[in-house]
């Protein structure tokens, strides 16, 4: 018994062992290695015309925040919560604060040393619909380029719905503050 269990065991270990995986051993090219059969040595090649990408397909709104007519979407096409803020606000401050500043409004020690232009504030989109601010962190826009190798399609939503947050936060009536908030600002007054 106790050899036939000895045997079981050594089967299994010796099917888990990478060396005698038939997949491990199978002729393939790794990314960025190179494939001399191919003319440019390219090993990264495009998908064959017609395959189809594994997993969920995103919605066309969510995945370019477009609609169904081309134009940008105006709200976010994405639930929006505390977790989706929170998110928004780490990749907003890691990627956008560097130029935009922390509050968004164009004030940062590396805009100080932009030459040509500044980075805009950020205030001054309060009018643009949501796919159109999704569409310049995906595509880049005038020096600023595209994100989307950086930030996924979920977290360049999550930056435009923390840039609303933040837009909402710097620009909201007195009136609609809470008390503590609008005593505070009167005191500052």
């Amino acid at each position: 018994m106790t050899r036939r269990l000895a045997l079981a065991a050594l089967a299994l270990l010796l099917a888990a062992c990478p060396r005698l995986d038939p997949m491990q051993r199978q002729a393939k090219v790794k990314a960025y290695q190179e494939a001399p059969w191919f003319d440019d040595d390219l090993g990264m090649r495009q998908p064959p015309a017609g395959t189809v990408p594994y997993g969920p397909l995103l919605p066309p709104a969510v995945a370019t925040g477009r609609g169904a007519d081309g134009k940008p979407v105006a709200l976010l096409p994405v639930k929006v919560d505390a977790a989706l803020l929170a998110r928004g606000r780490q990749r907003f401050d890691v990627h956008c604060a560097v130029c935009h500043g922390l509050l968004g409004d164009g004030q940062s020690q590396v805009a100080l040393n932009f030459s040509l232009r500044r980075p805009p504030s950020l205030h001054d989109f309060r009018e643009l619909p949501d796919g159109y601010l999704f569409q310049i962190i995906s595509e880049g826009f005038g020096f600023m380029p595209s994100y989307a190798g950086e930030l996924s399609v979920q977290d360049r939503w999550a930056v435009v719905g923390y840039l609303r947050a933040l837009q909402l936060s710097q620009h909201a009536p007195a009136d609609q503050l809470p008390p503590d908030a609008r005593r505070r600002l009167d005191e500052e007054k």
